[in-house]
């Protein structure tokens, strides 16, 4: 078998973009928001982010295929989140509007180049401009993961090999505990978690006052639901986490101050409802503006704390970059981030965000969207094996068992490679004498 320091270097010889689809929706947050009524599976009324046609309208994705020297082409998807342009991300991405920005700006910076090289050429993706803007945070996302997977078949490794190597990580040896997302079928997607012994559950879309109660009551009643039903429904020794997304509606319940007693008090019935099952709550309110919810996020976990209630705070309103995720773990915010990888662009940078979390109070969550896609999804399983992320979304849609599926199983077969390679690498070091 040719060893990886024999394999020639590949290089790029063209980038190309196939406009395609993702794995759910485009969401309009601020229309559902502000009131927009569910209508079937569409919603009624009009659009107020720009560049939507309507609240609900399909995915799009852009495929990125870059053809090596040798033949071999590498993939990656470009995808962007289901709530688009809310919370301080990028504008909707419209494909046929990108695919020439992948095929000409993007094409003419990588012609040529090693693909040996993953963090140098990830570095010229992120640097990277089209009519004086930097690059939409999708094309960044798909070409760097594309740029991944060609380093992968270069080394003739895994994903998860290349950025343990450009970051200097010891990648984690078993799975990392997927986070199954229900949608609005809450209950029954619930109980599929439960009987597959998902590890993180059920995100449950909480994203409006009538889903919460009026009072927050409709979500203390289904958490208690839920702490029956996992115990009715669970594996034997099954001791799941519980983690709750709100979508800032909480906020539109409880005014701030968010350290007072009132709100505290609402957190301990939710906390006795998940009993014995340890709870999380993302996203508990949406102040509009980063340094605001940094405020009030860090204003309601030390309220909390100063409590004594048990229920860690999730950041995801206003921490998109980077530089939001670092802000929000420097001022102790949150007691996880999530990072929403095709908010961040390009790939590494994810894994950047999660072992910036490395000795802090904070965790990290590699989060994403239901619309990314399944190449999107397979290389993200690598960054939380490579990093070591305390969990890792399920994705992409909405139906739960796909997504839980590509990235379970992902992570297992990385897993096992690793595995039998570094066994066979020790039968090679230690040759059995007895062997004939």
């Amino acid at each position: 078998m040719t060893s990886v320091e024999s394999d020639p270097a590949k290089t790029i010889e063209s980038v190309r973009a196939v406009p395609a689809v993702s794995g759910f929706f485009f969401d309009d947050q601020r229309a559902i928001k502000t009131g927009a009524e569910q209508d079937g599976f569409a919603y009624q009324g009009d659009p107020v982010t720009p560049g939507f046609d309507r609240v609900r309208q399909a995915g799009e994705s852009v495929s990125v295929l870059l053809e090596l020297s040798d033949g071999t082409v590498a993939r990656g998807d470009c995808a962007a989140v289901q709530y688009s342009g809310a919370g301080g991300r990028d504008s909707l991405f419209r494909a046929e509007a990108f695919a020439p920005v992948v095929e000409n700006t993007v094409a003419d910076a990588l012609f040529g180049r090693s693909v040996r090289e993953f963090r140098d050429n990830a570095d010229i993706l992120e640097e990277l401009t089209n009519d004086g803007e930097r690059l939409h945070t999708a094309i960044r996302y798909g070409v760097s993961q594309a740029l991944l997977d060609a380093a992968a078949i270069a080394r003739r490794g895994t994903k998860t090999d290349v950025l343990a190597d450009t970051y200097g990580t010891v990648p984690a040896s078993d799975p990392i505990p997927v986070f199954g997302q229900s949608g609005d079928n809450r209950r029954k997607n619930a109980e599929k978690m439960l009987l597959k012994g998902v590890p993180v559950l059920p995100h449950g879309l909480f994203n409006s006052v009538e889903k919460v109660g009026s009072d927050g009551e409709r979500l203390v009643k289904y958490l208690a639901w839920l702490s029956n039903r996992a115990v009715e429904l669970g594996p034997e020794g099954y001791n799941p986490r519980f983690h709750v997304d709100v979508y800032g509606i909480l906020g539109k319940i409880f005014a701030p101050p968010y350290d007072r007693a009132e709100i505290a008090d609402y957190f301990a019935d939710l906390r006795e409802a998940a009993a014995p099952f340890p709870l999380q709550v993302e996203g508990p309110m949406d102040v509009g503006g980063r340094e605001e919810q940094i405020y009030a996020m860090a204003e309601l976990r030390d309220g909390l704390a100063d409590a004594g209630v048990d229920v860690d705070i999730v950041a995801d309103e206003w921490c998109n970059t980077f530089a939001d995720v670092r802000a929000f773990v420097d001022a102790s915010a949150a007691d996880v981030v999530q990072i929403k990888t095709p908010d961040l662009g390009g790939i590494g940078r994810s894994a950047e965000a999660v072992l910036y979390c490395d000795g802090t109070d904070t965790r990290a969550y590699l989060g994403g969207t239901c619309n990314e896609t399944v190449t999107s999804a397979r290389a993200c399983a690598h960054v939380a094996l490579a990093t070591d992320a305390a969990q890792t979304l399920a994705k992409p849609g909405m139906g739960f068992d796909e997504g839980y599926m590509v990235m379970e199983n992902e992570m297992r077969r990385t897993i096992y490679r690793r595995k039998a390679r570094t066994k066979q690498t020790r039968t090679k070091e230690t040759p059995n004498e007895n062997r004939r």
